[in-house]
């Protein structure tokens, strides 16, 4: 089992997909509260925006660099990352990066929405200039020397909703019924308990276009675990560059999960 910073036996990277640029989850709304709860609490996040917020919330992508959290890329718009051809994925991924680089954000990572790599692998991603991926599946690695920081589909708000993945509230609950937001939040908090006494690697994911679905008090209840735990609480480019820098000991440690919400 990996150890890391500070002692840790897990670490966990706290991380936010969708800026979003309508009306009903306006960046200029959701965001200056979330950025002060993360604040009082010493929380650093991950935020992975699409490519088209460049343009239509430079000063929301600004704000939250400028507080202290990364900002990761997730395709630019929203495009169903695994169903690009090797090229898409390259033309999309070069024009994110030369967009978020002239607000003066480097991008170091990308989660591909609906959680695939498709066609371009990580190889796409280091002919990029990029340091992680952060596709669907289990268990910190490196591959190609691109580290792969996957996420699990029982540990993402949308989960609780969408109709593809029953059988992922299934192995959560054992029912595949739709989650309500505080038993989301109840299972999420049991799940950031268990991780600091298991160890290895998970990622929470967030949309804040569902934080109105997720309300304020489980929010809290969420963000209250995390400060208090004894994982390591870190951005997901830290966390790359830890395991890029212990590469041998994250060698074959990720298994990707093909699973997707479509």
């Amino acid at each position: 089992m990996s150890t890391w910073p500070g002692g840790a036996r897990g670490a966990l990277c706290l991380s936010f997909d969708n800026l979003g640029v309508d009306e009903a989850s306006s960046a200029a709304r959701v965001l200056p509260p979330l950025l002060e709860k993360l604040a009082e609490r010493d929380l650093a996040a991950t935020f992975f925006a699409e490519g088209v917020n460049a343009e239509l919330e430079p000063e929301a992508l600004r704000s939250i660099a400028a507080a202290g959290h990364e900002v990761a890329y997730h395709a630019w718009l929203h495009e169903q990352w695994g169903d690009l051809s090797r090229d898409e994925q390259a033309e999309n991924l070069a024009r994110g990066v030369v967009a978020f680089g002239d607000l003066g954000i480097e991008l170091r990572g990308l989660r591909p929405p609906g959680g695939q790599l498709g066609a371009g692998g990580v190889e796409i991603l280091r002919e990029a200039g990029l340091r992680y991926a952060s596709p669907a599946g289990e268990g910190a690695g490196i591959e190609d020397d691109i580290a792969l920081l996957p996420f699990q589909w029982r540990h993402v708000d949308a989960t609780s909703m969408l109709p593809g993945l029953d059988p992922i509230r299934q192995q959560m609950t054992g029912s595949p019924d739709q989650l309500g937001p505080e038993t989301f939040a109840t299972y999420l908090a049991s799940e950031i308990g268990r991780h600091q006494q298991t160890g290895g690697f998970i990622s929470i994911v967030l949309h804040l276009p569902l934080l109105a679905w997720l309300g304020e008090s489980n929010l809290t209840t969420i963000l209250s675990k995390l400060s208090s735990t004894q994982s390591w609480v870190a951005r997901c480019d830290e966390v790359a560059e830890y395991v890029h820098a212990s590469s041998e000991e994250f060698e074959g440690e990720t298994s990707l999960d093909s699973t997707t919400w479509t």
